[in-house]
């Protein structure tokens, strides 16, 4: 049996890089896996992908902004598999623009899609949980969550308060046996790091300061992930996982 069998596993952002690895991860485990994107051709394909290995897959086209949409998602996840045991709030957009830089309508959208849209699915799963009698909810913020960096104001405030409204979370929903954690990955060989990181001279900057000298592949954060989502992290809540190549270890 996997890790994750008989758990029903929500991953927002789904459709493409990270969120693809821990849609396929979770599956591979033995998660029922709701596929959410925006995208929702790509949240199909990677659905498809998981059927086609003999898993379980619903895909939903998802704006995380949308409040109204978490609900009907979380009716459809339990519509089709019977219960929430995992949601992990993937999804987010970076911006690689200096905080003089940066406008009002930009700063917004960061903050809502990476920050509201986590505590939108933060509470909407709660009654589903609830239901389920516990779930794990792994929220995905980034080591931008913990230092500050060139180009990246409001990214990083948005994974700053990721790292916050985690623990907040977790201490509000310990009595419902839902826990709450967040992983902070460096950075990872996904479009958004080409967002933040957008010329080479960035990129080599950036390599100096890695204990490791690369950047991370996808399913090295999804082995966090599943960590967080299965039983095996049973006494972790509030915590916070740092999978950076030790970027911020300096």
């Amino acid at each position: 049996m996997g890790r994750m069998q008989d758990k029903v596993a929500l991953i927002t952002g789904a459709g493409a890089g990270m969120g693809r690895a821990h849609a396929l991860g979770c599956a591979a485990e033995g998660a029922a896996v709701v596929v959410s994107d925006r995208d929702a051709a790509s949240a199909e394909a990677v659905a498809e992908t998981i059927r086609g290995r003999g898993g379980r897959a619903l895909a939903l086209a998802q704006d995380v902004r949308d409040e109204a949409r978490w609900d009907e998602c979380v009716q459809a996840a339990v519509e089709a598999f019977g219960a929430i045991h995992v949601l992990v709030n993937n999804a987010g957009v970076s911006l690689g623009r200096s905080l003089r830089e940066t406008t009002l309508e930009e700063w917004q959208r960061v903050m809502d899609v990476n920050a509201t849209g986590v505590f939108l699915g933060c509470r909407a799963v709660v009654p589903a949980m609830e239901a389920a009698g516990g779930g794990s909810i792994v929220n995905i913020s980034s080591a931008y969550g913990l230092v500050g960096g060139a180009m990246a104001a409001a990214y990083c405030a948005s994974k700053g308060a990721v790292r916050l409204l985690t623990k907040a979370a977790a201490v509000d929903l310990s009595q419902l046996g839902i826990r709450v954690n967040s992983v902070h990955p460096g950075m990872v060989e996904t479009d958004m790091a080409q967002g933040l990181l957008p010329d080479e001279e960035m990129q080599r900057r950036f390599l100096r300061q890695q204990l490791q000298r690369r950047l991370a592949a996808p399913e090295e954060i999804t082995a966090a992930v599943i960590f967080l989502a299965s039983d095996e992290s049973s006494f972790m809540t509030g915590s916070e996982v740092v999978v950076d190549g030790g970027w911020t270890a300096r």
